[in-house]
């Protein structure tokens, strides 16, 4: 089998309440692309691509403490340890800045135990987005 996997389309976060993932998600500094109430989902922006992170309310999905298996993604960002300290002025504890092969990384976790790394090229310039 030769199956072409041709890219990301979203990834989608279950949460507990759309409202407070929304404040939560708008702090971290993802622009939301569209938000419907009534179905429970908003789609926040990553970079230009089309796809997204796609939130969407579970009913009775509580907090997660951290630790406990969860959703995780990493999104490219020019400066991992720069986005650390933008997200702790918003409000937003992350984790410490790690370092992984290609450069640098930080990741927060949401209410409902999701994660989102924020990593870097810096060790790896050649292999970054333009």
């Amino acid at each position: 089998m030769s199956l072409e996997l041709l890219g990301f389309d979203n990834v989608l976060f279950p949460v507990g309440d759309l409202a407070e993932a929304v404040d939560f998600y708008e702090r971290a500094g993802f622009p939301i692309a569209f938000r419907i109430d009534e179905l429970g989902i908003a789609m926040l922006k990553v970079g230009a691509e089309t796809p997204g992170v796609l939130l969407r309310q579970e009913d009775g999905m509580p907090h997660r403490p951290e630790g406990q298996w969860a959703t995780r993604v990493w999104l490219e960002v020019p400066d991992a340890r720069k986005a650390a300290v933008e997200l702790t002025s918003a409000g937003i504890v992350p984790g410490q800045p790690f370092s992984v092969s290609t450069g640098w990384t930080v990741e927060l976790t949401d209410p409902w135990g999701n994660v989102i790394g924020f990593t870097d090229y810096s060790k790896r310039p050649e292999l970054a987005r333009s």
